[in-house]
């Protein structure tokens, strides 16, 4: 697949995420992290005009000027921006406006891959082509948040499948002490946090083989979890009291049975099915209850070729660290990592709504302890 193929089939996908919504669905923001779908829309094409189209096509003219405000996320270096919390307020532009704009920069951007691409710009469009789908994973969480407190459980998709694997009889690995190599290595893509690749030394370890299940997290809950403080962190367990938590995001309990919201509807709790939408802090009290601990992101990476994963992100008990020698790029593509490293907790492996072919075992996702909106779920260690 050339370049110009790989970024319209990228385009596409997002698009064909959107296709279930209805108008108003694009504009809601019910939360500071849930950004609307039409924001994404212009973000990630707002990312290919700004670092691409405008640097190398000469030619380029913009669609709107004032775009740069509006779609602008987090990046200082290319100026103001509308803050995070007001994006819900944008009316305007329209929906049709956004998808004009994507028209229009896609029609810009085919005319530049048409023409010989040097190493430089291949680098950009891999950067903009895996920044695309990390929002397209931001827009399917984000709109099952948006469409899951509505009151009337709207359905995104009747046929949309939780692709998990069926759960395996849970086994512990055992890994053996030693020194390690952690970190990408290869000629393909990887963001800058996964470089560079060092040696660590591991403790003998063991690994469960499966995911905790819902099933399994409902014990949890009927065992009292949410009300024994000597099982959480105390942030833990003020944010437990402070915001009335008792159960997963998208957990409900109707005459005594429980549902969840899913994007195919509100559906009875498959016990079997992995557990989903947990904070660190509920993964990591859930593993104190069963007398275990959550792995480390390096012990994590070094068993990985032994797991089944990829049906959600796996919370781990690692703070978000640059690695020994990393640095940020200079300019605002420095921006995209480096200034994050503090305060959040490392993700490992991915979703089922992580885009097929944007999973890799080095893949560092982070996260602050409490969000839980993500495909988030728990595997256990010792």
């Amino acid at each position: 697949m050339n370049l110009s193929e790989e970024y319209l089939l990228i385009r596409k996908h997002s698009e064909e995420i959107c296709e279930p919504l209805q108008t108003e669905d694009y504009v809601v923001q019910p939360i500071v992290d849930v950004s609307p779908p039409k924001w994404h829309l212009g973000h990630t094409t707002w990312f290919f005009e700004t670092f691409i189209l405008k640097p190398f096509s000469p030619e380029y003219q913009e669609f709107n000027p004032d775009y740069n405000y509006v779609f602008n996320s987090y990046y200082e270096t290319v100026g103001a921006r509308v803050i995070r919390t007001d994006r819900g307020n944008l009316s305007r532009p329209s929906v049709n406006e956004v998808y004009q704009y994507r028209a229009y920069v896609d029609e810009a951007m085919a005319k530049l891959l048409s023409c010989p691409v040097d190493e430089k710009l291949t680098e950009l469009l891999h950067l903009g082509f895996n920044h695309e789908q990390q929002h397209q994973e931001l827009l399917l969480t984000d709109i099952k948040y948006i469409l899951g407190n509505n009151p009337l459980f709207p359905v995104y998709d009747i046929n949309w499948k939780d692709k998990s694997l069926p759960a395996s009889e849970t086994q512990m690995i055992a890994i053996a002490e030693g020194v390690y190599e952690v970190g990408y290595s290869g000629n393909g893509f990887c963001f800058d946090n996964e470089l560079s690749r060092h040696k660590v030394y591991l403790q003998n370890f063991a690994i469960s083989t499966a995911l905790v299940t819902n099933g399994e997290y409902l014990d949890f809950i009927e065992a009292g979890g949410y009300k024994n403080f000597s099982l959480w962190h105390s942030e833990g367990w003020d944010w437990v009291n402070n915001n009335q938590i008792v159960a997963p995001m998208y957990w409900s309990k109707m005459d005594d049975a429980w549902f969840n919201y899913t994007l195919n509807g509100l559906q009875s709790i498959d016990l079997k099915a992995p557990a989903t939408h947990v904070s660190y802090y509920e993964a990591y009290a859930f593993a104190s209850w069963k007398g275990l601990r959550l792995p480390t992101e390096f012990e994590w990476e070094i068993a990985a070729q032994q797991l089944n994963w990829g049906s959600r992100w796996e919370w781990t008990e690692s703070a978000y660290l640059p690695y020994p020698g990393f640095s940020k790029a200079p300019g605002a593509l420095g921006e995209y990592n480096g200034k994050f490293m503090v305060n959040q907790k490392v993700l490992r492996g991915a979703s089922v709504a992580t885009p097929l072919g944007h999973e890799r075992s080095t893949y560092r996702n982070f996260f602050h302890p409490h969000l839980r909106w993500q495909f988030t779920g728990i595997r256990l260690a010792k």
